[in-house]
């Protein structure tokens, strides 16, 4: 099975529904399986002329130096033009693609070069290992019915790709989301969240979650947001920040925004933000003050 995204849901398809859409006929998978009989003797040709191909390409270095590993490489890239000359095209066919593109997410293989790889391939497989008695018509249609293949194969293989990258650059911005709202305890009943970078909805949403979560779990009285580190304030992340103070309000913990540049403030005035219930404050010093003072805590100078 391979998912495909199609107006924001997940659509599934089999191997039936692929044939249809690449327009692979029967006399196309017939052709192709003809063809990958007269290549039976002359797989070595085949590996001979692409790795001669690929030693002169800038990957060579980077993922073929270990000798063994080079030979399980040849070993399986054979493996994989005969099962495609054979084109059983069915789930177990599908599956074996979706591995492929699997394994070259996993090692990191750029998709410039597995693209350049599969269109040197083409060209020595249907031009240089052609039957010299095969007439230009059954050039042809054996050209045609394999690249019908070959670009299914590819829309498995690179969506899978897609996919996974896709996926795993989510949890990475997750987690760097996560360590970019560290909401810390400073004192019972105030806590402290310094915010840097930029701040867009994805992000306003991790902080307003990360700070009513530790408004729960402490009880806390008072929150200050630090955004001294925050650059450039438009009409969105004024309005997050509003968001942010009147949820915490709203579970009893009062929110003191801190460390507002000149430039920050004259853009929330420009932009005409309402900040009548927001309470604001030039730095961190003035903002403990005030968070002391609101948990009843006394500063006593020695």
């Amino acid at each position: 099975m391979l998912g495909d995204i199609h107006g924001g849901e997940l659509k599934t398809f089999d191997s039936d529904y692929l044939l249809e859409r690449f327009e692979l006929t029967d006399q196309d998978i017939e052709t192709i399986r003809e063809y990958g009989q007269s290549l039976e003797n002359k797989w070595h040709l085949y590996v001979e002329e692409f790795y001669e191909w690929l030693a002169l390409q800038p990957e060579y270095e980077d993922f073929f130096q270990d000798v063994d590993l080079l030979k399980d490489v040849q070993v399986r890239q054979v493996e994989y033009w005969k099962d495609f000359f054979q084109a059983n095209v069915n789930s177990t066919y599908v599956a074996r693609r979706k591995r492929l593109g699997e394994m070259h997410a996993h090692i990191q293989l750029p998709l410039d070069s597995y693209l350049t790889a599969v269109n040197k391939s083409l060209s020595i497989l249907t031009r240089s290992m052609r039957d010299k008695k095969m007439s230009d018509k059954q050039a042809g249609a054996m050209k045609s019915a394999v690249t019908k293949l070959l670009n299914m194969d590819n829309t498995i293989i690179v969506g899978t790709f897609m996919s996974m990258t896709q996926q795993k650059i989510a949890e990475q911005t997750d987690a760097l989301m996560q360590m970019s709202t560290p909401v810390a305890a400073i004192w019972d009943g105030i806590l402290l969240l310094p915010i840097v970078g930029v701040i867009d909805s994805a992000r306003a949403n991790e902080i307003m979650n990360s700070i009513l979560t530790k408004v729960l779990e402490t009880h806390a009285k008072v929150i200050i947001l630090d955004i001294s580190g925050v650059a450039v304030v438009d009409t969105a992340v004024a309005n997050h920040l509003i968001k942010i103070t009147k949820a915490s309000k709203l579970m009893g913990c009062d929110c003191t925004i801190t460390g507002m540049s000149p430039a920050v403030a004259q853009t929330i005035v420009e932009l005409g933000i309402d900040t009548q219930n927001v309470t604001t404050t030039a730095n961190l010093h003035d903002s403990l003050r005030m968070a002391f003072a609101e948990v009843g805590v006394v500063i006593a100078k020695s």
